[in-house]
């Protein structure tokens, strides 16, 4: 199944005839007291209401894709979570360029680990990247997002993938600079998530998808995630290893070679196989 949110927070089943709004599901789930849950609601019970909403599709009228705006397709994470230089030739490209790497000690992902990113920072495909420090480099990187259906620790890699909800295509922009990675990477809207997540069931492999990224028609990476130095089951094995997964986290998987700057007015094209595409602005800040 493939689950978007848009317009004002509703929700929709994707098909080949466009988007069936299924917003009444969510009326099935829980209520909460202060405090609230540390994960999303929507995507613990997915499981739960999926049947729902695939009977609400198929009675739904179809919306056009071009019609709507896309938002997150998780709307609270509890985490998200980051692994950098995780495809060996993007570890070379940055190494090999000060204005990547400005001086600072890049060591690959196994000595690295994981870094978080600011959940504030989370936008969907149908919104606006806005740019701040336009004095500094700012950067697109593509990379697979897995997001968690279940509470997670210190699983193995070969049970791991029995943990995901589903994937997505993300995008986490930079500003390149001498600061932690984690605030150069948190400003408001510096995360995309889109252009909606595919339920696991439907993407069982997520080491062998091709995936690209062009900015005003021009590629700019283009790779396939069976180069990813740590693999899917392996980054959600790290990651439980330290924290516990809640349903709703992200793990961004890496991005590839290729990293690019991006301007005000530039227009992002993102594809991946299996998921989709989606097309993103870039702005500023206002």
């Amino acid at each position: 199944m493939r689950i978007c949110r848009f317009d004002d927070n509703r929700l929709g089943v994707v098909t080949g005839d466009g988007i069936h709004d299924v917003t009444q599901t969510l009326k099935e789930l829980p209520t909460w007291t202060y405090p609230l849950p540390m994960f999303d609601p929507f995507i613990a019970e997915l499981p739960k209401l999926s049947a729902a909403m695939e009977r609400q599709a198929r009675q739904s009228a179809p919306k056009p894709i071009d019609g709507v705006r896309l938002l997150s397709p998780v709307a609270s994470p509890g985490k998200i979570i980051a692994a950098p230089v995780n495809y060996k030739k993007h570890l070379e490209e940055v190494l090999a360029q000060k204005e990547l790497h400005h001086g600072n000690l890049i060591n690959e992902i196994h000595k690295a680990g994981l870094f978080l990113k600011a959940t504030s920072s989370l936008i969907g495909a149908g919104e606006t990247i806005e740019l701040i420090h336009l004095d500094r480099r700012n950067d697109h990187e593509i990379e697979l997002a897995v997001i968690i259906g279940k509470p997670t620790r210190d699983v193995s890699a070969a049970n791991a993938l029995s943990h995901v909800a589903g994937y997505c295509i993300g995008l986490d922009i930079t500003i390149r600079g001498p600061e932690e990675r984690s605030f150069r990477k948190s400003p408001d809207s510096y995360t995309v998530l889109g252009p909606w997540l595919v339920t696991a069931d439907e993407l069982k492999d997520p080491s062998h998808l091709a995936f690209t990224i062009t900015v005003n028609g021009e590629i700019r990476q283009d790779a396939n995630s069976d180069d990813l130095v740590l693999g899917v089951p392996e980054l959600i094995e790290l990651a439980s290893s330290f924290y516990t997964l809640h349903p709703g986290d992200v793990i961004l998987t890496g991005t590839p070679q290729g990293v690019g700057p991006v301007r005000p007015g530039d227009v992002l094209l993102a594809k991946m196989d299996k998921i989709g595409e989606m097309r993103v602005n870039v702005g500023t800040r206002k």
